[in-house]
């Protein structure tokens, strides 16, 4: 399975905003799906956006309009972009990549170790 590994996260003011990265360590452009999740304190993790092989990308109408996400198949690597951060955006964000189906890629594909966005001021 491909590896994945998050960075880009931190402390940030409300109203910042960040970049996350996942760069995988293999191709990426054939993977069928690739997802940012989050996991928010004492919460369930949730899906944030989603990126398919043809480039569609689905973001949760929570974040649209705020987060962004892309990816850069050159460098293997995809991204969320966050603008106007809110305190309920604390969270672990993780990427994941796999096949088929968000819910195969969620119970069956590969995950990053998560990366921590906590806004506050």
């Amino acid at each position: 399975q491909v590896q994945l590994v998050e960075s880009g996260g931190g402390l940030v003011q409300p109203g910042g905003s960040l970049r996350l990265s996942c760069a995988a360590s293999e191709s990426i452009s054939s993977i069928y799906i690739m997802a940012w999740y989050r996991q928010a304190p004492g919460k369930q993790r949730e899906l944030v956006a989603a990126i398919y092989s043809d480039d569609t990308i689905d973001h949760t109408a929570s974040v649209t309009g705020r987060f962004a996400m892309s990816r850069d198949n050159a460098k293997n690597t995809m991204y969320l972009q966050i603008n106007n951060l809110k305190p309920e955006d604390t969270a672990v964000y993780y990427c994941n990549a796999g096949e088929r189906s968000l819910t195969t890629a969620r119970d069956r594909g590969s995950w990053g170790q998560g990366t921590q966005v906590t806004v506050s001021s």
